[in-house]
């Protein structure tokens, strides 16, 4: 299975990736004449080599016209306010731009897979409902650019799965529109739930909110560098250089078995018996916000005839001492056993369709060898359709399962 695995040691942004992917070999002739698809105009991109503290790399620039507004690596997400022009695009004026292109539907369907995430971090944040989402900040033509780019990127170079390392997502604050904020921002933060992130001694914002958008949406899964036959490796530059660290993307480009490789998972157990409910669905919330990957109670007769629960939570493994630390802080337990299992998994992925009620994403899952086993429209998006048409909300699933079916003709 063709594979791109992400080593994200100096961050991810959209313009890295896209660096990363031409130092593969995408030809950047294909981009520009897939981009050129799209009806968005007053931009040229354009890539070359440079060197970062000694590794020759690609770095890949938008030019937005009418302006001096430079493509900025680490920036460029929060620097649209000061132009008016495209100040304000709501999500669904994207999705309309995307669907209403000639580009293939899968490249249409990661990229609004993506821009959906990327709204509904942003309509956390802000409060807002994810309709409503102005994209000021990451709605600007830089970004459609980037993401649609990336997934056009993708498709070129016929890559089937993603795997992405653990984030550095840098340290220190950063200026944007709204003010000054911690490094990460609240919607790279956001957009980094479930994934693992650390933070070294670099200064700076070194995963954007499109990076973060981008792999949180298409990547089947993070860790180290799976056992692959590595074919190429390429280097995506960042706009900004630091002395003695290479603010590169490295990307490497292979095979990976195609059998679905069973990935390792921690399981933790505990028995429970003199814990009030509240607590156990308070420790259930804490548990998932520290990166449990799942977590559940069985009911259990114990000693001295008391019913209590069996706590079992699952999570990645180097997830697993802090999910123990969680239960000892938690809960009156004197223990908790812990083993290392392997589970097998079927890839999974969002696909946005289009339907009469707007752009609708399903989960779908396929096995190694790409043959589709099951799939289902996302709940939250067809229930804020039903609500916002006023029609019933099975209308609204069952046009979205029609509409993918057709897709996958």
């Amino acid at each position: 299975m063709r594979t791109i695995y992400l080593d994200c040691f100096a961050g991810i942004s959209g313009d890295m990736l896209l660096g990363a992917m031409l130092d593969l070999g995408l030809d950047i002739t294909d981009l520009k004449a897939e981009l050129s698809k799209l009806d968005l105009h007053g931009f040229a991109v354009d890539s070359q080599k440079t060197n970062r503290c000694g590794i020759t790399s690609t770095k890949f620039d938008v030019i937005v016209h009418h302006h001096d507004h430079h493509h900025d690596h680490h920036e460029h997400d929060h620097h649209v306010a000061e132009h008016p022009a495209h100040a304000h695009r709501p999500l669904s004026e994207i999705v309309r731009l995307i669907e209403a292109s000639e580009l293939a539907d899968r490249v249409k369907g990661r990229a609004i897979a993506v821009f959906r995430r990327l709204g509904e971090a942003e309509a956390k944040i802000h409060g807002v409902p994810v309709e409503t989402v102005q994209f000021h900040e990451v709605g600007a033509v830089d970004s459609i650019v980037d993401i649609v780019g990336a997934c056009i990127g993708l498709d070129l170079l016929g890559i089937e799965k993603i795997v992405c390392s653990a984030l550095h997502v840098g340290t220190g604050t950063f200026e944007c529109a709204h003010g000054v904020y911690p490094v990460p921002g609240p919607a790279t933060a956001e957009l980094l739930r479930n994934a693992p992130v650390y933070a070294g001694e670099v200064r700076g914002e070194l995963v954007t909110p499109t990076g973060a958008a981008i792999v949180s949406t298409l990547a089947s899964e993070f860790g180290p560098l799976p056992a692959m036959n590595v074919l190429r490796v390429g280097y995506g530059a960042g706009a900004r250089k630091y002395p003695h660290f290479p603010n590169v993307l490295r990307a490497f480009l292979g095979e990976t078995e195609l059998e679905a490789a069973p990935n390792t998972v921690a399981v933790i157990e505990a028995n429970l018996d003199d814990l009030s409910p509240q607590v156990l669905g308070h420790l259930m919330e804490r548990a998932f916000a520290s990166g449990a990957l799942d977590l559940f109670y069985t009911p259990v007769q114990m000693k001295k005839n008391r019913p209590g629960v069996l706590l079992t939570a699952l999570c990645a493994p180097y997830d697993r001492d802090a999910i123990i630390n969680l239960i000892f802080s938690e809960t009156s337990t004197l223990g908790v056993r812990h083993r290392i299992e392997q589970r097998t998994t079927l890839n999974r992925e969002h696909i946005a369709v289009k339907t009469e009620y707007g752009s609708i994403r399903i989960k779908a899952a396929s096995d190694a060898s790409g043959k589709r086993r099951n799939f289902a429209p996302e709940f939250d998006d067809c229930r804020e359709a039903a609500e916002s048409h006023g029609v019933p909300l099975r209308e609204v699933q069952q046009a979205a399962i029609v509409a993918f079916l057709q897709l996958e003709r």
